[in-house]
Parts: C-alpha cells; sequence; structure tokens
C-alpha cells in the first residue's frame, strides 16, 4: 500500500505545484484576457455578417455572451483549483468550495445580460435585473462570511496524526484529486462533442457537482480510518454536510441559491465557532 500511495504523490505533487505557479497564473490570467477580445470581435464579426453561415451559426450575436463566456472559464479554472485543495485539510478545502460558489453567484449574475437586448434597456427586463441583484448580493454576502470563515478558522486538528498515518491520508486523498482530474476533463471532452453534434446533453457543472459529492463522503470515510474520534468524525461530517449544501445551492433557481449558500457558510462558521471554542483542548 505505502507503495500505491508514493506513487500517487509522485504524480500529483508535480501537477500540483506546476498548476499553482506564479507563472501559470499569470499566463492564464493572460489567455482569459485574450479569449474575451476574441470573443466580442467573433460576435461583432457576426453581427457585421462577415462570418460563414457554418461558422456563424455557433456564435452568439449578442455581446454579452462574451462576458458570460469569461467567466465560465474562470469557473473552470477554480474547479480545478478546488480540485488539487482536495488534499489540504477539510477547513481549508470548504474554504475553497465557498470561493467557489461566490464566483458562481457572480457569474449567475452576469449570465443575467444574456438575455438583455441591445442597446441594454430597463423595460420588460425587470426579472432579470431582480436576479442580478439577488446573485451579486449574494456572492458579497458569501465573500464577507468567507472572511470570518478565515478568520475564526484553526487548520490544526485535536487529533494528531502520526507521521506514517498522516502521510497515507494525504496521499489518498491526492488519489481521489486524481480521478477527480481525470473525470473532469472526461466529462468535458464528452459535453463539447455533445454541444459540437447538437445532440442533447447535461449541464457540465451540475453533473460534476454530483460526482464532487460522493468524492466528499468517500474522503470522510476514509478520514474515520485515520481519526476514528467522535470529534473529528462529528467536525468532518458536518464539513461535508456544508458542502452538500453548496452543492445543492448551485442546482437551486435564482433566490434558493441564495438563501441555501447563506445557510451552508452559516453552517460552517458555526460548526468551526464551536469546535474551537467548545472542544478545545486545554
Amino acid at each position: 500500500m505505502n507503495f500505491l500511495f508514493e506513487k500517487i504523490t509522485y504524480i500529483f505533487d508535480p501537477l500540483y505545484h506546476m498548476w499553482e505557479h506564479e507563472h501559470i497564473h499569470r499566463k492564464t490570467s493572460f489567455a482569459l484576457v485574450i479569449f474575451f477580445l476574441c470573443s466580442v470581435v467573433s460576435i461583432e464579426m457576426k453581427r457585421q455578417g462577415l462570418l460563414n453561415n457554418a461558422v456563424g451559426a455557433i456564435i452568439p450575436s449578442n455581446h454579452f455572451y462574451a462576458v458570460h463566456g469569461a467567466f465560465t472559464v474562470v469557473l473552470i479554472l477554480e474547479v480545478i483549483s478546488l480540485i488539487f485543495s482536495l488534499p489540504c485539510s477539510f477547513s481549508k478545502s470548504v474554504g475553497k468550495q465557498f470561493e467557489i460558489l461566490a464566483l458562481i453567484l457572480m457569474r449567475n449574475a452576469f449570465k443575467e445580460l444574456s438575455y438583455f437586448p441591445e442597446p441594454i434597456t430597463f423595460s420588460g427586463n425587470e426579472h432579470a435585473i431582480l436576479n442580478i441583484l439577488s446573485d451579486g448580493f449574494g456572492a458579497l454576502l458569501i465573500f464577507a462570511l468567507l472572511g470570518v470563515y478565515y478568520k475564526i478558522q484553526v487548520y490544526s486538528s485535536d487529533d494528531k496524526m502520526g507521521p506514517a498515518d498522516l502521510f497515507s491520508f494525504v496521499a489518498a486523498k491526492k488519489g481521489i484529486a486524481l480521478l477527480l482530474l481525470f473525470l473532469f476533463i472526461l466529462l468535458g471532452i464528452e459535453y463539447w462533442v455533445a454541444v459540437i453534434q447538437g445532440s442533447e446533453h447535461h449541464d457540465f457543472f451540475s453533473s460534476f457537482y454530483t460526482i464532487l459529492i460522493l468524492a466528499d463522503i468517500l474522503v470522510v470515510l476514509i478520514s474515520q480510518c485515520f481519526q476514528p474520534s467522535f470529534y473529528a468524525v462529528f467536525r468532518n461530517s458536518g464539513f461535508a454536510l456544508s458542502t452538500l449544501i453548496i452543492r445543492i445551492a448551485l442546482a437551486a433557481p435564482p433566490f434558493f441559491n441564495v438563501l441555501l449558500g447563506l445557510a451552508a457558510a452559516l453552517f460552517a462558521i458555526s460548526l468551526t465557532f464551536m469546535s474551537r471554542t467548545l472542544f478545545r483542548k486545554k
């Protein structure tokens, strides 16, 4: 088993360091700017009739779709970062998922722009404007609660593991992260093939969030092998429950998604506060 854990670590660590390297972040940020500008130019070329029918059929005619596309790419990058954060502590991984939730709500707010006509008008778009306000202020509140969560967070556990157990536990989570990364790429390929072919397809992110729920539960079950105490099991299960609420929020309609997201954040903060104050060893 140690041999397997060593191989997993050997594969995961270089990928993690490459993804988190500042040079990679700068390149992806620059590529995102280029992607946005190219999207705007392509949409304008279609509006001017400069594209042939085959290319023009897959390009929208509303400039606001470029905003939607750019924030979708940002979300993809954040989900990959979420996968790489899985081997970290439960508390840090949960914090990363709240970051994803805040970005998704902000993305949903900008997505509503794609339903507006050009030039933009208020009349007839009241419902979309309410959705923008709900998602925007919801993202802001999640952002604020995330700050509270990080402020009271303690990344050390009362249940200390020995070096061997800690290495095995982290390696097991790295193995799950590698599997998630593979499934993320596979689902992405299947989704874009279906889009290009024009066939029926499921929402990519919703499908992957379902897989993340199963992965969260698997990590909790594995953690019990290394941290069997009631405190550790309850705390880890509580964090997994908060991520489950996040997944439901992502599939919920406007207004309900914000309420569920706030409930998940308040639950995680309450769990952290109680763990830190009521069960801290003297």
